[in-house]
């Protein structure tokens, strides 16, 4: 197949540092490319692909001084190439939520849109409202369940899945728990640290720090980095990630809002390394209680379970992972997708 696989432009393709969307899209667009299929990747121009590459931006946006300026501007220009040129493709597979929708209606490419975010922001239940038509993948059950009354269209849930070569197995961890994603009040690190000094065990912080988080982490987390216990030692990068994963004796996850999947629980559970979690979002899908890390609710259950965290078989976390989120099933999953909607089409 001709497959278009239309990408955010904040990180390049796949990222260096912290960015979980462009590094499934390319997980999906290199096996694509492996398998055969003619792809066309549209990211920033700083993005590696075996797939064709039409670069929108020169550089990625986040960490681009211009990013101010050129934001607006690049997703115009993105989707303006991706949809003048749908004759082309097979399938449209867009990334980028709902920039793309009122494109998607304006071609008779088949397109699809894998909505990567939380779905439960007032502001959006008006766009639904507008597009219920649109052909909507979910990366979990549990993400789609604000959309219920609005009858939009789901062409499938696929799990994200990732290739375990890039995450050995790590029989016999460190002493430390680790912490890894954004430094935000919904991941809650003040709770990690708190669980942390509870139970006496150093906490490692590998984390990003967005703009519009600035003010809570100086008012509520910076204060509680004063202890020998906790390290925060910024965003790691790619190929740092598996060693830090891999040589914690669990990862705490202890969020505190709907998550749509959760990219680091499986990364860390392909390294054998064990998760210890709030039940939000689709984090009871992902993590098997008692088999392949913990949910608990309060401060005193995660205290708990970090306490039990030795019962947890690292190898079956392995297992666990090899079973339900490869890049093989993930993929297998897109393109059965893909079949559905271009014999759609053809039958229409």
């Amino acid at each position: 197949m001709r497959i278009a696989q239309v990408a955010p432009l904040y990180e390049p393709v796949p990222p260096r540092l912290y960015g979980g969307t462009e590094r499934v899209v390319s997980y999906l667009t290199e096996e694509l490319v492996r398998r055969g299929h003619d792809v066309t990747l549209f990211a920033s121009g700083d993005s590696q692909t075996a797939a064709r590459l039409v670069a929108v931006t020169e550089h990625a946006l986040r960490l681009d001084a211009k990013s101010r300026e050129v934001l607006a501007a690049g997703f115009s220009r993105e989707l303006g190439r991706v949809f003048g040129h749908a004759q082309d493709f097979d399938v449209i597979h867009c990334h980028v939520d709902y920039l793309a929708y009122p494109f998607s209606r304006l071609v008779r490419t088949p397109t699809l849109h894998t909505v990567h975010g939380r779905l439960d922001l007032p502001y959006l239940a008006p766009v639904f409202h507008d597009f219920p038509d649109v052909r909507l993948i979910s990366i979990s059950d549990a993400q789609r369940a604000p959309l219920a009354r609005y009858g939009v269209t789901w062409a499938g849930t696929v799990y994200h899945g990732m290739p375990l070569d890039r995450s050995p197995f790590v029989a016999q961890p460190g002493e430390y728990l680790a912490f890894l994603g954004r430094l935000s009040p919904e991941k809650q690190p003040e709770v990690a640290i708190e669980v942390a000094k509870r139970v006496g065990m150093p906490l490692r912080i590998a984390a990003k720090i967005d703009a519009n988080d600035r003010q809570y982490v100086e008012r509520v987390v910076a204060p509680l980095l004063d202890d020998p216990l906790i390290e925060f030692i910024g965003e790691v990068e790619d190929d740092r990630k598996a060693a830090f994963l891999g040589g914690a004796r669990a990862l705490l996850f202890p969020i505190d809002w709907p998550e749509p999947f959760g990219l680091v629980m499986i990364e860390a559970m392909a390294c054998g390394t064990p998760v210890i979690a709030r039940p939000c979002g689709s984090v009871p899908e992902l993590l098997e209680d008692g088999r392949t890390g913990f949910l608990g609710d309060t401060v005193d259950e995660l205290v708990e379970a970090v306490k039990r965290i030795d019962t947890i078989d690292r190898a079956e976390c392995r297992r666990h992972v090899e079973r339900r989120f490869s890049v093989a099933r993930m993929v297998d999953d897109y393109e059965a997708i893909y079949r559905r909607a271009v014999s759609a089409r053809q039958a229409a």
